[in-house]
């Protein structure tokens, strides 16, 4: 017996489940939080640029390339929240929440694609060196980097958090590490200041490594979702949630996944085997509100019931057979 009902049950005390979707509430919000971020990057980055083509700094030139890119990331996070709104169909039954994943892929090559030319751009400036002129300018776009990239750190971070966005707290901690960047622009121009013209490629390459560590852990965090990873306390808090509910004896199996920011849960619980399907039904109900409440992003929860002396997916695999004209075979 499962139970993974999207209606909305009411409970008794006095709240609902489900009367409006969760995650239509939190695209919305992605949606805005991507909108202006765009508004407040590009700017930035224009003016950046302006100032490279007029100074020539290569080290302002990758702090631009790099906001370029951060400020081109919102597109892709914009088109995935776009198509989340859609909800489900027929032939996209979990919705298109796995886009918001692919997003997060697009966005960690976009970076990478960023460090690749800030790193070739500062090792030619640094075998080639070139005068800079209007170090005062290139302090200046610096300091406006700075400010501009921490923020949209914030805001993307701190809206990435509320909804559970991996791609969005990527794309902002990307933004803040922009910031940081920013600011070795400034301590380049200062270098050149002072006399040392290699001060603005060599802080050129320290802002391509800086890309590439951001690379690797955007990657990691996006790629494990895309893999459907979890952070392995969510299933201990699942368990932990499931165990206080009464009429619950046994926790089989439970499988988590993300599709984008929306957690879905399949989990396997064992109860007395002379209560009747109702009763069952109703423990099934009750944890599936539990999960609900504990666990913020959970968007649902398919729970399967089974009796105390047949708990576990070993207990469903039907053994050695034949029908027809197929060869013995089982189904696990």
């Amino acid at each position: 017996m499962s139970n993974n009902n999207s209606k909305n049950h009411n409970y008794s005390d006095g709240h609902t489940h489900g009367a409006v979707d969760p995650s239509i509430i939190t695209t919305e919000r992605g949606i805005w939080a991507v909108k202006w971020s765009f508004i407040a990057l590009f700017p930035t980055a224009i003016l950046q640029l302006i100032i490279v083509l007029f100074t020539g700094s290569i080290a302002l030139f990758a702090d631009t390339i790099h906001n370029f890119g951060d400020a081109a990331t919102a597109i892709p996070l914009w088109i995935a929240f776009a198509l989340i709104r859609r909800g489900t169909s027929k032939r996209f039954t979990y919705g298109y929440g796995r886009v918001e994943d692919l997003a997060g892929v697009v966005i960690v090559f976009i970076i990478l694609l960023s460090a690749i030319l800030a790193g070739y751009e500062s090792i030619y400036r640094f075998f080639h060196p070139q005068s800079i002129s209007f170090l005062w300018a290139v302090m200046l776009a610096a300091i406006i980097g700075f400010v501009g990239n921490e923020v949209v750190a914030q805001f993307r971070i701190k809206i990435g958090k509320e909804i559970g966005s991996a791609a969005l707290i990527a794309d902002g901690s990307h933004a803040r590490v922009d910031g940081l960047t920013s600011l070795a622009v400034l301590f380049g121009a200062v270098g050149v200041w002072l006399g040392f013209p290699l001060a603005d490629p060599i802080i050129g390459l320290i802002i391509t490594v800086t890309i590439l560590k951001i690379v690797l852990d955007s990657g990691k965090s996006v790629f494990t979702r895309l893999l459907d990873g979890v952070d392995p306390e969510v299933i201990d808090e699942i368990n932990h949630t499931i165990t206080h509910v009464k009429g619950v004896q046994d926790v089989g199996e439970i499988r988590v996944r993300w599709l984008g920011h929306r957690m879905h849960a399949e989990i396997n619980i064992a109860v007395d085997p002379t209560l009747s399907v109702e009763e069952g039904h109703e423990i099934a109900k009750e944890v599936r509100h539990q999960l609900l409440h504990h666990l913020q992003y959970l968007s649902n929860a398919t729970i399967h019931i089974d009796p105390t002396d047949a708990s576990g997916e070993k207990y469903h695999s039907i053994s050695n057979h034949k029908h027809g004209k197929l060869p013995l075979h089982s189904h696990k």
